[in-house]
């Protein structure tokens, strides 16, 4: 940019004078650009950019979406069972002069010329109404023997109608026949005849319903028409059926309309006659000759694609959308399983579903049931789940692994695994939840990997943690062994009497034992609560408190792991939480049949029995 500084100097016509020239000329063209509009510069490349998807709107949802409307037959080729010109022959073509006499006029019709030939690819060609060109059949190939022409379309269509125009007279009996299987098997569409019933066994007058939508019909509509005049014959699909006004809802008319191939076959030409005349002239001036072959359609595709393309093997194929493919969108692509495959509509565009695997499978299957069940919402079942997942839709952890409750569940070390202790559990299987390992006695830990309180460890794989020996002396009874006595009998029976007396009734479990001055410590775990008081007692671990003078004499008796009753008042005490017992508390070994007994007790008490 220094040369710019120059321009002062440029009379000279120096290098450095041209180089600033070259610099002021390339400003003032930058210059010229910054006062172009933005929408100026949109509309330079508003031609590169691609145009809306019809098978999305503008909110990029999901709709119903066909390819064009086309003549499936142009460029295709026919194959006709009799051409004429191989090898050469004559033909006539007979006009009327003003006078009303036929004049004849013959020609040849040679394979090999260029101008003589009769090939069916004009057929299918661009057609000239200025220039025609026609097929021509062999002359006088009469009935019983047929002239037939089969065009495959080269993937399913769904045709509009089938026109054939004629540049000899029309036959006298015709039929047109469809195949959806490439030609392996045809059905026939419909048959012209002036005499339906002779020909093929059909009214003329039959009317199609709903019962027989996909039956074919025979017209004598033709025969009561000059054939040399308007020599067009046009068949439309889906005339005079009942259900084609609500086409999409009809799986019966979206099949009858389907195609891959068409056939005609000419059975009867018209010859008024002639063919009892002894005349080679008249006689060759009788063959079936068209001019267009025309098939309207459009590409069958579902309703899931708006164009259809061609392969490098040459096969047309759908531009499938809607998560869906094959040749005609005729199935979900895979890992698209989640709902079963349907047909596009106006109302629902029927997108396939990818399956909800967590991203830990690849695979997925559909299974109606589980679609029903699910009120017609998912159906998809994950195949190989990874990562030590498992479950339809690989949500949960496999045995042997838990859930890691710091991880997504579509994160791929979303499932750790157990990790129990060999020795110290009871097997290999852990709460999925938690990850607790199931232990053996006098074991404890996550894993089971360690000796709980009050035990040690041993040398035994079957019992690896042992209760250590309670080595206590026994301190002077202070209360006479009658109330021993007493004690006892009063603590084995439970009566409604008894009930109403005291404050609370539950049922507990008895976890573990801790002596604290003179009283033990029971830690318990509340199952069942039959009476609360005043005072909010819940379910869940807590303590019960005994005196040791009690406990000497067992009164009452209570053991480790057992389940009692404990039936007995609350007294208040700043500095033991829980439930603490006396002489006059019941507890007692429960059983499972007081727990009836003790809900009658209740009900009774909310009854005001107790006063």
């Amino acid at each position: 940019m220094a040369n710019v500084g120059q321009g002062r100097n440029c009379t000279s016509g120096g290098p450095s004078c041209q180089k600033t020239v070259m610099w002021l000329v390339l400003c003032l063209w930058l210059l010229s650009l910054c006062n172009v509009s933005d929408g100026q510069y949109l509309g330079m490349f508003e031609a590169q950019r691609a145009p809306p998807d019809p098978c999305y709107d503008e909110s990029a949802d999901p709709r119903t979406c066909v390819p064009d409307f086309v003549n499936a037959a142009f460029g295709k080729a026919v194959t006709a069972s009799s051409t004429c010109g191989s090898p050469p022959n004559g033909y006539c073509k007979s006009t009327t002069d003003k006078d009303g006499k036929v004049i004849r006029n013959c020609y040849i019709c040679d394979a090999n010329h260029p101008k003589r030939r009769h090939p069916s690819s004009y057929l299918t060609d661009l057609n000239n109404p200025n220039n025609l060109t026609c097929w021509m059949s062999e002359p006088f190939v009469q009935y019983p023997q047929n002239v037939t022409l089969t065009l495959s379309l080269g993937k399913k269509y769904e045709l509009t109608y089938i026109s054939l125009q004629f540049c000899s007279a029309r036959p006298d009996s015709m039929a047109i026949f469809k195949s959806v299987d490439y030609g392996k098997s045809w059905v026939p569409f419909q048959y012209y005849s002036s005499e339906c019933k002779k020909m093929y066994s059909k009214n003329p007058r039959a009317v199609v319903t709903k019962v027989n939508e996909q039956e074919a019909l025979c017209t004598d509509a033709y025969s009561n028409i000059d054939p040399l005049s308007g020599a067009r014959v046009a068949f439309s699909t889906l005339e005079g059926r009942p259900s084609a006004y609500d086409f999409e809802n009809s799986p019966v008319l979206q099949d009858w309309v389907t195609a891959t191939d068409i056939m005609i076959v000419f059975n009867k030409l018209n010859t008024y006659g002639d063919e009892e005349v002894d005349d080679e002239g008249a006689r060759e001036s009788y063959y079936y000759s068209l001019s267009d072959f025309a098939v309207g359609g459009r590409c069958k595709c579902n309703g899931h694609a708006s164009k259809c393309s061609t392969e490098r093997d040459g096969k047309e194929i759908c531009d499938c959308k809607h998560n869906t493919a094959g040749v005609d969108c005729e199935r979900c692509k895979p890992f698209h399983y989640d709902r079963p495959w349907a047909r596009a509509t106006q109302r629902q565009a029927n997108q396939c579903v990818a399956c909800n695997c967590n991203l830990h499978a690849r695979q997925c299957r559909f299974n109606m049931e589980l679609y029903s069940l699910s009120g017609f919402k998912s159906g998809g079942v994950c195949l190989k789940c990874r990562h030590n997942t498992a479950g339809k839709n690989c949500h949960y952890c496999k045995e042997g692994f838990y859930r890691d409750s710091s991880k997504p569940i579509n994160h791929r070390k979303a499932c750790k695994g157990c990790d129990c202790h060999p020795v110290g559990a009871l097997g290999k299987t852990c709460n999925q939840t938690t990850g607790q390992c199931p232990c053996k006695d006098g074991v404890t830990g996550l894993t089971c990997n360690r000796c709980a309180k009050g035990y040690q460890q041993s040398k035994s794989a079957i019992a690896p943690c042992i209760k250590l020996p309670q080595v206590s002396t026994p301190k002077p009874s202070r209360r006479p062994s009658g109330d021993c006595d007493k004690c006892k009998s009063k603590s084995r029976k439970i009566k409604f009497k008894k009930y109403c007396k005291r404050d609370f009734a539950i049922q507990a479990q008895v976890l573990s034992r801790e002596n604290v001055d003179d009283w033990v410590k029971f830690t318990i775990n509340v199952l069942s609560m039959y009476k609360r008081g005043q005072q909010r007692v819940r379910r869940g671990e807590t303590y019960l408190w005994v005196p040791q003078k009690d406990l000497a004499c067992k009164c009452p008796k209570i053991r480790l792991s057992r389940r009692y009753l404990i039936v007995g008042k609350y007294y208040r005490n700043d500095h033991r939480t829980g439930f603490i017992v006396d002489r006059k508390s019941i507890v007692i070994r429960w059983r499972d049949q007081w727990q009836r007994r003790l809900r009658k007790f209740g009900k009774r008490e909310r009854r005001g029995r107790c006063r």
